[in-house]
């Protein structure tokens, strides 16, 4: 079992604020240099990133975002769709001028809004390191039998508000049981923080409609289709972290990684689920900052 014993709660970090289309989105900002901007998923927050990027904080300037609807960003009333989450990622990014020369870490959702914005923006793009990644479209077949089973009643919109918003089920449930050892329960309470009501959980609610699931919904879909194809063509460098018991990156898709994409280093982590970040956030750090420093 990894001992996680030592994987500090704390959060030193001060909080920024930026206003986008209306509503402020929170994130830290550390360091000097090209940007390296670190985007997390579902349910978590930049709290996801806080033992990894002082590993990388005297290399560039490294900013971790909570997402629209999430983390201590505002929680605006809109549908909280892809589209959504991408347009307030863009003016993020158009806000602190950070559109050049851009390293990109990313992580579950985070990498779907990644990889979206570097295949638009390919001019922009440094480099892309990814962990349980979204790089391609999903189908209920590639699901163990619960997982699949609470992925058809998280979309149900009944069943879904009630696992999710009245539930909580991602934050009591989820988060704890995709991570390979205990999270601390500070760590749990932090994560918990950003959602204490069922008002506050509609993005979270949304979060597993959007995944383009056996094709649905189509939007989706395409979007993930054209980047997944970008990827195969582009020369931006490339970081591939896996865990042995990965959701989104299981040996499969490793084994796809590293057939079709270009300038690509991989990093085995060992024993790890989904959020690798609660579990192995000294070698992430080390090896990201090794990659970093070779361009």
């Amino acid at each position: 079992m990894t001992d996680t014993s030592e994987i500090s709660a704390e959060f030193p970090f001060e909080s920024k604020y930026v206003t986008v289309d209306g509503s402020e989105m929170h994130y830290i900002d550390v360091g000097e240099g090209d940007p390296i901007l670190f985007l997390h998923g579902n349910p978590t927050s930049s709290y996801l990133w806080r033992n990894i990027i002082p590993y990388l904080s005297d290399q560039g300037r490294c900013i971790a975002v909570d997402l629209i609807g999430m983390g201590k960003s505002d929680h605006p009333d809109i549908d909280y769709r892809y589209d959504d989450h991408y347009r307030y990622l863009c003016g993020f990014i158009e806000a602190l001028g950070i559109g050049s020369n851009l390293t990109l870490v990313i992580h579950d959702w985070g990498s779907g809004l990644g990889f979206r914005w570097a295949h638009g923006h390919q001019d922009g793009v440094k480099a892309i390191a990814f962990m349980e990644a979204m790089i391609r479209g999903l189908s209920l077949d590639d699901m163990p039998g619960s997982l699949r089973m609470a992925m058809r009643m998280m979309r149900a919109p009944g069943t879904g508000w009630a696992m999710i918003s009245a539930g909580n089920i991602f934050l009591k449930k989820m988060l704890p049981d995709l991570t390979y050892a205990e999270i601390s329960p500070d760590a749990l309470a932090y994560y918990r923080s950003a959602f204490p009501t069922i008002a506050s959980r509609k993005a979270v609610r949304q979060w597993p409609r959007e995944v383009p699931l056996d094709g649905v919904p189509a939007d989706n879909a395409a979007v993930v289709d054209a980047y997944r194809a970008w990827l195969t063509r582009t020369e931006v460098p490339k970081l591939l972290f896996y865990g042995n018991a990965g959701i989104s990156i299981k040996e499969a898709e490793v084994a796809w990684c590293r057939e079709n994409l270009s300038n690509l280093t991989v990093v085995d982590l060992g024993d790890a689920i989904h959020f690798v970040q609660e579990t192995h956030p000294d070698t992430i750090g080390v090896e990201l900052s090794k990659w970093y420093a070779g361009f």
